[in-house]
């Protein structure tokens, strides 16, 4: 498979070039154009049972329909994101990479994507209790909310990220939301919880979150007015 990611970092576009017998597996509603040469089958479980997609859609957060896309003849499949935003691609090996709601977009047939419980520490994050676990060997395509960028950590190094602007991270990388500073800040200061990250692993974050946007723009909407 060929790929050329187009228009980043505000309105990335992925342009996938299948051969005959490819195929790679896409969230719903994330087809943008495609050939006559491609056959679509939607599928209400996607890889590993009904089980995981319910999972994946209840708990992770994404669609609980998925749809897998196989080439006839050599043909394009364009995918975007529902939000403007980057795409990434990365080709896993033996390896598993998690991710947060929304950021993932569509993976090679053969990799395997799972929700995993994320542990007590995430109670407070934005970002909910669970994760994507999406482990290879295989490509997948990762989006986000503004452009993203990779933060690559030694063994032992922190860095601490807003839990809004997680899009995910290596295997191996430690996870733990705590406050921005003190309770009055946290709540005040406008950073809410945050989570710090410990190497060694690559982690990757988006220059903008959805939630702070939801709440910049929400005072401005108009109001209904509930007379008689």
């Amino acid at each position: 498979m060929e790929h050329e990611i187009q228009y980043g970092p505000a309105y990335a576009l992925a342009t996938l070039t299948l051969d005959p017998g490819e195929s790679v597996r896409a969230e719903a509603g994330a087809m943008v154009s495609m050939g006559p040469q491609l056959e679509v089958e939607t599928s209400a479980s996607g890889a590993g049972g009904l089980l995981k997609g319910l999972k994946r859609a209840a708990l992770g957060g994404e669609s609980f329909f998925m749809n897998a896309y196989t080439a006839k003849e050599r043909t394009q499949l364009a995918l975007a994101p529902p939000l403007p935003g980057d795409i990434v691609h990365r080709t896993l090996g033996a390896e598993t990479v998690y991710l947060t709601s929304g950021c993932y977009l569509a993976s090679e047939a053969a990799v395997d994507v799972d929700t995993k419980w994320g542990g007590a520490k995430t109670f407070f994050s934005r970002e909910g209790l669970f994760l994507l676990k999406v482990t290879g060997p295989g490509y997948v395509f990762v989006s986000s909310y503004g452009a993203i960028a990779e933060i690559p950590l030694d063994d032992g190094q922190v860095h601490t990220v807003d839990s809004g602007h997680i899009v995910g991270f290596t295997d191996g990388v430690g996870y733990q939301v705590r406050k921005f500073a003190g309770w009055k800040s946290t709540f005040l200061g406008g950073e809410g919880l945050v989570v710090e990250l410990t190497g060694p692993g690559t982690a990757w974050m988006q220059t903008r979150s959805a939630d702070a946007f939801i709440d910049w723009i929400a005072p401005k909407l108009p109001q209904k007015n509930n007379t008689s």
